[in-house]
């Protein structure tokens, strides 16, 4: 049976098609905040750089301590995130009115880019896993967790996440990523809801307040308040509202003072993880990709009948 070019044209405009709809469905759409994430307001306002947070930390982890930095003690290590270490507290100033402490850790994006990028789902919001426990079942919270199962060591998450936050394990001969995950550890998997949650070590021990734990929205509400309070105190902006699509650890610092000047990064309200996949995507939406490479079959098929016709 001979295939005239016009049956083959038939066939690509149906697979085309069939493509564009099967594309369509699966288009980049943007990832709303979830009504129970879980997240902290980090108030620099009133950290005065104690790093007991730091120490609690690393006890409720069973982290070691880091080595001594140069010219200093163990107290001024370490100067960033590493594979000991999920939270640390920064400096930032010049010792005057202005000075501000800034912690750092996972920030527990909305639509965390780590997770769009892990090709084996090794990092997943917690709920949406491809293997889930039943404690993350009971109490997705949109936490960022980390499935050393899955991992393959490609790193691409440290790649991809824009407050450069997970690390690497490059001294173990087994290495995992290492990032905050919240406590999650902590929780009672016996218990739903707002009972199966424990705070995170670093909010339990901070004497200032400085880190509050709660649900997102109440967290939004609390800075709200206070902004509205104190206006004098603070920048007049709340760092994690919308910035990259938003995340759950949320930010307040002091009037005059930016949040790059802490070390945050400059971030448009669209998450690197949908503008991304948008891009990816993009190509295949209404079955462009697809119509124009079967096109291109037909026209390089037909060209060589036709000249297999005249050589005959």
């Amino acid at each position: 049976m001979r295939l005239s070019r016009r049956d083959l044209l038939k066939g690509a405009a149906v697979a085309g098609a069939a493509t564009a709809l099967a594309a369509e469905a699966e288009a980049r759409e943007p990832v709303p905040g979830r009504p129970d994430a879980l997240g902290m307001l980090f108030d620099s306002t009133l950290c005065v750089g104690c790093r007991a947070c730091q120490t609690a930390c690393k006890a409720a982890n069973d982290l070691p301590a880091d080595a001594v930095a140069a010219g200093g003690g163990v107290y001024d290590a370490p100067s960033d995130l590493n594979a000991t270490t999920k939270n640390v507290i920064k400096s930032f100033g010049d010792g005057g009115a202005r000075h501000q402490y800034m912690k750092q850790q996972c920030m527990h994006c909305v639509d965390p880019s780590c997770v769009s990028v892990c090709m084996m789902g090794a990092l997943h919001k917690e709920g949406e896993g491809k293997r889930l426990l039943d404690f993350e079942q009971k109490n997705g919270s949109g936490v960022v967790l980390y499935d050393k199962g899955l991992c393959v060591g490609c790193r691409y998450c440290q790649i991809g996440c824009a407050f450069n936050v997970p690390k690497f394990e490059w001294n173990d001969a087994l290495p995992r990523i290492v990032k905050c995950e919240l406590c999650r550890h902590r929780g009672d998997p016996r218990k739903t809801g707002p009972l199966a949650v424990a705070n995170p070590a670093c909010c339990e021990v901070c004497p200032r307040g400085a880190i509050v734990f709660g649900r997102r929205e109440e967290l939004l509400a609390k800075a709200r308040a206070r902004l509205a309070g104190d206006p004098g105190r603070y920048n007049p902006r709340i760092f994690g509202e919308t910035d990259g699509g938003g995340t759950q650890v949320l930010y307040l610092t002091a009037a005059g003072v930016s949040f790059q000047d802490l070390g945050l990064p400059s971030l448009p309200e669209e998450s690197s993880a949908h503008f991304s996949e948008t891009v990816s995507h993009a190509p295949y939406l209404h079955g462009v990709t697809p119509v124009a490479l079967y096109a291109a079959m037909a026209f390089v098929i037909s060209r060589n009948k036709k000249k297999e016709g005249e050589g005959q």
